[in-house]
């Protein structure tokens, strides 16, 4: 995510946490980080990753989007996002995430257009996971996710569905870029 982003959040993390009077360990246990980390990650200075954003927006009972972007959605009977127009997370320069849905309240899923940038060699991101399912669809490029110790290549029409409490990562395979639907459950 862009410095400025990760700072915003922070704080944002940091209001939640204090308005419900949580201490910053228990938070720091249901994130799988040392307390010194999700201070840093309240400063601003650690990416707290999509993953950790959406187990605390659930235990707490606020909206995803809220520790995102620091909107509450309004919309209850549809939500139309333009090609283009989705509010956009960046965690890295070469991983994008491009919410569908942020507008709509109450979602069931979160649904992102997701956009991997290749990276030098064999370099795979770190892996995460996080509570739930996830059902990707890859539009454009090759992605090679691994799920544990299994690699799997997908090409554009391919689909997968996995427990995402699995370890995973995710790369783009090639020179190109990979686009790809993401919807977590």
């Amino acid at each position: 995510m862009a410095e400025e982003t990760l700072k915003q959040i922070g704080q944002r993390l940091k209001g939640l946490r204090e308005v419900l009077d949580i201490p910053e360990a228990e938070v720091a246990e249901l994130c799988e980080v040392t307390l010194e980390h999700y201070r840093k990650i309240e400063d601003g200075d650690a990416d707290p990753g999509v993953y950790r954003l959406s187990k605390i927006a659930k235990r707490y009972g606020i909206d995803l989007n809220v520790l995102l972007f620091g909107e509450e959605p309004r919309m209850s009977a549809y939500f139309v996002t333009r090609k283009g127009q989705g509010l956009s997370v960046n965690r890295r320069k070469d991983y994008k995430y491009q919410s569908l849905a942020s507008g709509f309240r109450r979602r069931k899923v979160d649904p992102y257009l997701v956009t991997v940038d290749p990276l030098p060699g064999d370099e795979n991101h770190s892996k995460n996971a996080h509570e739930g399912q996830e059902f990707d669809v890859i539009l454009q490029g090759v992605l090679e996710i691994t799920i544990g110790e299994k690699v799997i290549t997908l090409n554009p029409g391919d689909s997968i569905y996995f427990d995402s409490s699995e370890q995973h990562c995710m790369r783009a395979i090639g020179n190109e870029q990979c686009r790809f639907l993401c919807v977590v459950i």
